[in-house]
């Protein structure tokens, strides 16, 4: 008996559609369940992060009323705004990943989106989602009804609201700092310059981190407007 050559195999079956279907929902059921348990995480994370600056501020306002802001209350001041800072500054980072991944997570099913209409042509008219995994189609996604403005989408972000308390705290921190060498004055000015930077510095490592992942992408199914 003649033994069958390599690449005269017989070509397997094509998979049938409702086959197709079953495994792009299944794909698409354990994107939206990792989705939803990032965003619970970071969402817990973020309060337990205020609790905690919450915390801070009236420990020191109480040793404040009771040291009359003067003895051991500098030194405990920096110890207590550097701690909060530092989980602050963890907490950005968590958030910021958390932002990406939500990124990835929306690319990911706005692909799949593609997929169903390549087997369904007839349910692309009741898709209000995209069905393109490029930047236009993650912004559609996002928001269903027209265009939102990118000051608001960015204004309006979890990550923005982190930077800013952080700012806050890291300026408190600085002029706490500066306050036991110097007078108010110095030290209030050095706080607003250390906020000030933070905020840049935070927006610009974003903004990097932002445009790195979108070079990195390869989309499957660019909008028409991008397609050349």
């Amino acid at each position: 008996m003649d033994m069958p050559l390599p690449g005269d195999e017989p070509a397997p079956p094509p998979v049938p559609l409702a086959v197709r279907a079953q495994l792009l929902a299944t794909e698409h059921w354990g994107l939206l369940a990792s989705r939803s348990t990032t965003q619970a995480e970071v969402l817990t994370r973020i309060s337990i992060f205020l609790t905690l600056v919450s915390a801070g501020l009236v420990s020191l306002a109480l040793l404040g009323q009771v040291t009359r802001f003067a003895g051991p209350f500098p030194g405990f001041a920096v110890a207590v705004l550097g701690i909060v800072a530092l989980m602050g500054v963890l907490t950005q980072v968590r958030v910021s990943n958390v932002g990406m991944d939500d990124l990835m997570y929306v690319l990911a099913m706005n692909r799949l989106r593609a997929a169903y209409v390549d087997i369904d042509p007839g349910v692309a008219p009741y898709l209000m989602a995209s069905t393109h995994d490029d930047f236009a189609g993650t912004t559609r996604t996002y928001y269903f009804l027209g265009r939102r403005s990118g000051a608001s989408q960015l204004l309006g972000s979890s990550t923005i609201f982190i930077v800013a308390v952080n700012a806050a705290l890291v300026g408190l921190l600085v002029a706490a700092i500066i306050f036991t060498v110097a007078g108010a004055v110095v030290a209030s000015a050095f706080g607003i310059v250390a906020g000030v930077a933070y905020i840049l510095v935070s927006l610009a490592l974003g903004v990097r981190q932002f445009a790195a992942a979108w070079a990195a992408h390869t989309p499957l199914n660019p909008s028409p407007a991008d397609a050349g």
